[in-house]
């Protein structure tokens, strides 16, 4: 069991999100934390095709990778997920994953009958995100996206880091400030998911 699981959600191994998120990790590390990291990109997940095959028992019915990242995510008491920001919203590896998460939403509303209303917010979880425009708006459709995510697992979300001018490989190195807000989120998240 991890105490927190890293998502990678760039389609580059060593994009601007995935400089930050290591830097998350780092510093959860740092602070004591089992950390499972987790590169969507290296992953066979279908995306869901919407069957409803999970209606029986909430278990999807596609046998992919996504059985294994699930259990895995499932296991963390903190969840960080880093992803550029594409069009106002996450990664198409991101989301692909997330929709694949329908068949927990069946299990726990259609199955185990659990009022939508209802929630345990038993996790925590840290969304990092970067965009290159400057708009207002820019993170307020992956954070809707990210905070309904959370809600199917579980998960509170604790807390964002959300950085705007940052699009060409390798830009973030030109904000050394932004590494070390990423270094001090997952520090803090950390201490916050091992107190309970």
């Amino acid at each position: 069991m991890s105490d927190i699981v890293a998502i990678y959600g760039s389609p580059r191994r060593n994009g601007n999100t995935a400089m930050l998120l290591k830097k998350a990790v780092e510093g959860a590390r740092d602070a004591g934390a089992k950390v499972d990291e987790i590169y969507l990109r290296d992953y066979k997940i279908s995306p869901c095709l919407e069957i409803y095959g999970c209606k029986k028992d909430g278990e999807c019915v596609l046998k992919d990778d996504f059985q294994d990242v699930r259990d895995r995510v499932l296991t963390g008491r903190g969840i960080i997920i880093a992803t550029p920001v594409f069009f106002y919203t996450v990664s198409a590896h991101v989301k692909i994953f997330m929709d694949r998460f329908q068949s927990q939403w069946v299990k726990k509303h259609w199955v185990q009958k659990i009022p939508p209303g209802q929630r345990d917010f038993s996790r925590k979880g840290l969304v990092i995100a970067a965009g290159a425009t400057k708009g207002k708006k820019l993170f307020d459709g992956m954070l809707l996206t990210m905070k309904y995510f959370f809600q199917v697992i579980d998960t509170q979300l604790w807390d964002s880091l959300l950085l705007q001018g940052v699009d060409g490989e390798g830009d973030v190195l030109k904000f050394p400030q932004y590494l070390d807000q990423a270094y001090t989120r997952g520090r803090d998240l950390a201490h916050a998911v091992m107190e309970k």
